[in-house]
């Protein structure tokens, strides 16, 4: 279902206004507001949910000298437990939360035994840098919740009538609806639960199913390896 098809849809279903035949580009006052809040109920749905769908896989490739690496392009930002493996090591890199304490590692010189990573200034930057050859690889959330007819163009926002929304559409209706009413102020409580039902249910949903363990684990998820490499004497 195209945006123009979502939104007219809205228009029936709690937003009393005539379909428009278009959105995108529309010079109507009503129309250009439900252009920008579609854009941003859809911003909105795909910043609530680590959603499979736009879940994607970052690689930089060390040269022995760099340290600092641009992020994609269409960085949103990191999953929430994503790490940098190293084609070269067992376990992940070691993450640094805090920039004083990165700036503090910098300052001091610091031998580290497992390259650290931070990410700021629109960069990851890792120390010390990656051997060459080396890769590294890390999990983040594209922004590119959009697209286009020829059903492989992916972007960011809607540019055309005939874009479709790359998550469920039945969302964005909900959500298109409720924050319209709220904006108008018009009773919403109703379409806003309607929207957090079906947000909910999807969010279960996109977690996928679980393994089935038999038995007590024995090692945590979260677990890593003290020292990746073996000790030799």
């Amino acid at each position: 279902m195209t945006v123009l098809s979502v939104t007219r849809e809205a228009c029936t279903q709690g937003i009393a206004l005539e379909q428009p035949t278009l959105l995108i580009g529309s010079t109507t006052r009503e129309v250009v507001e439900l252009a920008g809040l579609v854009q941003d109920v859809a911003d909105m749905i795909a910043r609530s949910f680590e959603w499979q769908e736009l879940n994607a896989i970052a690689t930089i490739t060390g040269d022995g000298a760099t340290e600092d690496f641009d992020l994609p392009a269409d960085y949103d930002r990191m999953l929430k437990k994503s790490q940098l493996w190293s084609s070269s090591l067992e376990t992940p890199l070691s993450p640094i939360s805090g920039r004083d304490k990165w700036l503090g590692l910098d300052v001091q010189s610091f031998d580290f035994v497992i390259n650290a990573w931070i990410i700021y200034g629109g960069q990851i930057h890792v120390k010390p840098a990656l051997a060459t050859g080396v890769t590294a690889k890390y999990w983040y959330q594209s922004n590119k919740k959009v697209v286009a007819t020829d059903g492989t163009t992916t972007k960011a926002s809607f540019t055309a009538d005939s874009d479709v929304f790359r998550l469920d559409e039945q969302l964005l209706k909900y959500g298109l609806i409720w924050r319209w009413r709220s904006m108008k102020g018009l009773p919403y409580a109703e379409d806003l639960a309607t929207y957090g039902r079906r947000l909910e249910q999807l969010a279960s949903d996109d977690k996928g199913s679980r393994m089935i363990r038999i038995g007590r684990s024995r090692f945590s998820q979260d677990l890593t390896v003290a020292y990746p490499q073996s000790i030799t004497g």
